[in-house]
C-alpha cells in the first residue's frame, strides 16, 4: 500500500490496483500549489465529512475520473443529486469493495456543506486491503477508538494533529494507544494559522512514548509496511 500526502487531510492511496482519494482539498490550499489535480488518479473518493476543506475538489476530480464517492448517506445523496455515482454508508457499517473492506467509524466533529446545509454526521474509515489502516478524519479524542484497537490489527493510524479544530499532538498520542497502533501518519496541520505545529517537538513527543510519527511533505509518498 502506497500513501501520497496532498496536503491538509487529503491522501492518495494505491492498494490492490485501485486508486483511492481521501478528502480532496488541494486547489484551495496555497501550500499545495505545486500539485496538479488533473493528474491525480481516483477510482474512489472517500469523504469523512462535508466541510469545504475536505470536499473542495471532489466534483472536478470525480467528473474527470468517474470516481465513486463513498461517505455518509447525506453526503452521497448530495453528490448523487448532482449526477455523480456514490456509495452511502453510516456509522458501524462495513462493505466489501473491489479493493478490500471499508468500515465507517465514529468521529467527534461537525459536518456541513459550504452553504451551511446539513452534511450528515462526521466519520472516519478503517480500510482493510493489503494493509489495514485507520483514517480518523477530523475528530476529537474519543473512547470509541478503543473499539477499533480491539477489532483491527492496524498497520498505520492516520490522525489529525493540528489541534484547535481536532485533536492535537498529545491527544493523538493517546489515540494511538487507544487504537493500539504505534505507527502514525499525522495530517490536518500547518495549512493555516490555527493549526500550525512545531513538527520537531511533535515527533519528539511521539518518540518519548516509543511511537513513530511520520510527517510527509506535500506531494511525498510512503509505503505502509
Amino acid at each position: 500500500m502506497k500513501i501520497t500526502f496532498y496536503g491538509h487531510a487529503c491522501l492518495g492511496i494505491e492498494t490492490n490496483g485501485t486508486h483511492i482519494l481521501v478528502d480532496p482539498f488541494i486547489s484551495g490550499n496555497e501550500k499545495a500549489a505545486h500539485i496538479d489535480i488533473d493528474s491525480i488518479k481516483a477510482d474512489y473518493i472517500l469523504l469523512t465529512h462535508a466541510h469545504q476543506d475536505h470536499i473542495l475538489d471532489t466534483e472536478v476530480i470525480a467528473k474527470r475520473t468517474g470516481a465513486i464517492i463513498v461517505s455518509n448517506y447525506e453526503i452521497v445523496v448530495h453528490y448523487q443529486n448532482l449526477g455523480f455515482e456514490g456509495h452511502p454508508m453510516n456509522h458501524g457499517g462495513k462493505w466489501n469493495f473491489e479493493f478490500g473492506k471499508l468500515k465507517y467509524v465514529n468521529a467527534i466533529h461537525t459536518s456541513s456543506f459550504p452553504d451551511g446545509s446539513y452534511g450528515g454526521q462526521p466519520g472516519g474509515f478503517v480500510l482493510e486491503a493489503d494493509k489495514t489502516i485507520y483514517i480518523a478524519g477530523d475528530t476529537a479524542l474519543t473512547y470509541d477508538m478503543k473499539l477499533i484497537g480491539k477489532e483491527f490489527d492496524l498497520d498505520l493510524a492516520v490522525l489529525p494533529i493540528g489541534d484547535n479544530f481536532t485533536m492535537g499532538v498529545d491527544d493523538a498520542i493517546r489515540a494511538s494507544k487507544f487504537v493500539d497502533c504505534n505507527k502514525v501518519l499525522g495530517y490536518h496541520f500547518d495549512t493555516f494559522g490555527y493549526i500550525e505545529i512545531d513538527k520537531v517537538r511533535a515527533k519528539a513527543k511521539f518518540d518519548a512514548q516509543l511511537k513513530s510519527l511520520k510527517l510527509l511533505n506535500i506531494g511525498d509518498s510512503m509505503e505502509v509496511k
